[in-house]
């Protein structure tokens, strides 16, 4: 359980930190918020296929509970994605400055993509810790808790020239790093069940992660003409992780 503290912590803080150092910087140019977010996508990329379903297969012959696992994952973030109400009512501004604000209904869509895959990345680090593997179990919430940083970044500008206080923005950015600490107990208990369910539970998260990845952060970083400079930078975090697993 101890392992399971320091984890939400981390990512948690991590988060926390990503978020403060965004106040610092304002506004971040579409080039480097892409190239920031492609970092973070190739970060997932890694620890949703290197830390979590390649385990999940080396931890059971039964490799069709594994697929299971990924597609179900995936379905789970594909119908979270439908459900879930738009969070517009936490920006604290009038109905008919929200109506007349275009920019603040796009940014929210991205805030609350970014809140919507922080459950599902708390479970792939709780799920880790369940896992006998050592480098695997911290390598999974090392490498979510990097790519909170700069994730935790990216969202404090564009909140703020929306229009959306500095106070009410700080606390968007709170509860998103609390969703993410959810996760991980969630995680952590499920994958504790059984021994059995464990594969099928890094798998999920696996999959998870994987769909947020190509459905939501992919597309994102390709939207403004920087895709090549977006590109470069997953595949620095892809191998960012790939290091970390060999050497941390």
């Amino acid at each position: 359980m101890t392992n399971v503290l320091i984890s939400a912590a981390g990512l948690c803080g991590a988060t926390i930190i990503g978020a403060i150092l965004g106040f610092f910087v304002k506004e971040l140019p579409h080039k480097w918020n892409d190239a920031v977010l492609g970092y973070c996508a190739g970060i997932m990329l890694a620890a949703s296929t290197l830390g979590l379903i390649v385990p999940a297969f080396e931890q059971t012959s039964l490799w069709w509970l594994v697929v299971i696992g990924v597609m179900a994952g995936a379905l789970f973030l594909n119908v979270l994605d439908l459900v879930t109400p738009h969070l517009h009512h936490i920006t604290g501004l009038d109905p008919e400055e929200h109506r007349n604000n275009a920019r603040l209904s796009y940014v929210m869509l991205f805030v609350m993509a970014i809140a919507l895959h922080k459950l599902p990345e708390g479970m792939a680090a709780g799920v880790s810790v369940c896992s006998s593997e050592g480098a695997t179990e911290w390598g999974v919430s090392f490498g979510i808790a990097l790519q909170n940083i700069p994730e935790g970044m990216v969202i404090i500008a564009p909140l703020m020239m929306a229009g959306v206080s500095a106070a009410r923005t700080f606390f968007i950015s709170i509860f998103i790093a609390l969703l993410e600490v959810a996760g991980i107990l969630l995680g952590f208990a499920l994958g504790s069940a059984s021994s059995t369910f464990l594969p099928v539970m890094l798998g999920f998260a696996g999959g998870a992660m994987l769909y947020v990845t190509s459905d939501e952060m992919i597309p994102e970083t390709h939207a403004h003409g920087f895709q090549k400079q977006a590109t470069y930078a997953l595949l620095l975090g892809f191998i960012t992780f790939v290091l970390m697993e060999k050497y941390v």
